[in-house]
């Protein structure tokens, strides 16, 4: 049965779509479907291609995650079985939500034939969840460094406070390689108890969560039009709010959320211009993912099951 922390984040995810909706339909009420498919038709074949290629290093990074999680806890898995366990995790769980199916189910599964005990495959989810907050503390910190205008697209405030904030954030990140420099005690999240890891664990995870969320920023940059572009620091920025936001609000896929917070953001581009680019980037980083993740599951467990059957039979002559 559902626990009831389940369903009270169904309840925040359902409403985050319900408003998101409501505030995105003020937004493009005027919009037509024909600015939409033409801005669609102006993406060139080479900015597709470049999407596509952004897709592919955000979900290779995303496969680092779960390798690097496998490192520190010493053991040995193939990189192929971990590549596909991590996509169809991340496809399956970008797309449905957290709240109402957790990729850890797919990660149990997939992990608990391999040998792997209930409680390493909890660390493991951890561990990948931890990699990915220290890439957006790192990667938003930088941005906010780099340029202390960007916190004036969300909300008013002075450069300053862009600057102390991204200072706060990397100031998060160096403690934490401080940490595991100087073996500090264990961090306790929750339930789960997890060890400094070593330093070069450390750099591995302060390589591959940037590079995932650089790569699926880029997605949204390639499908934007070059007339009154803000820059790729600027969409990396938007992105990492929004997508943020978009997981702290369990809405699926974040849905509404990242159109709501993209248009609100990039006043200077055509509403259709950026729906676009949204567009874009739920088919080849969601969608397509989430297609081809359902056959993986369906292979996988058909295998189990005919391996089981065989079993079955091979003790029953």
């Amino acid at each position: 049965m559902m626990k009831r922390s389940d369903a009270a984040w169904t309840v925040v995810g359902i409403t985050a779509v319900l408003l998101s909706g409501y505030l995105l339909y003020h937004e493009i009420r005027n919009l037509s479907l024909s600015e939409l498919t033409d801005s669609l038709a102006a993406i060139s074949y080479r900015n597709w291609i470049l999407a596509g290629l952004a897709t592919l290093g955000a979900y290779v990074a995303l496969a680092w995650y779960d390798r690097i999680a496998i490192a520190h806890l010493g053991r040995r898995i193939s990189w192929w079985f971990i590549t596909l366990c991590s996509f169809t995790t991340y496809a399956l769980a970008h797309n449905i939500g957290a709240s109402v199916f957790s990729g850890a189910v797919v990660r149990y599964r997939a992990y608990r034939s391999k040998g792997l005990t209930p409680n390493e495959i909890g660390v493991l989810i951890v561990f990948c969840s931890l990699t990915f907050f220290l890439g957006t503390l790192l990667a938003g910190g930088a941005v906010l460094m780099l340029r202390p205008d960007l916190l004036n697209r969300v909300v008013e405030a002075d450069p300053w406070w862009s600057l102390a904030i991204g200072a706060g954030l990397l100031s998060l990140v160096a403690l934490y390689v401080f940490g595991a420099w100087r073996h500090l005690p264990p961090l306790q999240l929750g339930k789960w108890r997890i060890e400094y890891p070593r330093l070069p664990i450390v750099g591995r995870q302060l390589m591959a969560a940037p590079l995932e969320l650089l790569c699926a920023a880029a997605i949204i940059y390639s499908a934007l039009p070059a007339a009154g572009n803000p820059g790729y620091l600027v969409v990396l920025g938007v992105f990492l709010a929004s997508f943020s936001l978009a997981l702290l609000s369990h809405a699926p896929g974040g849905l509404g959320v990242l159109e709501v917070t993209f248009l609100a953001a990039m006043p200077e581009l055509p509403t259709a211009d950026v729906l676009a680019a949204l567009i874009v980037f739920r088919a080849l980083y969601l969608l397509l993912p989430f297609a081809l993740a359902i056959l993986v599951v369906a292979g996988f467990e058909s295998s189990q099951w005919a391996g089981r059957r065989r079993k079955g039979t091979d003790t029953h002559p």
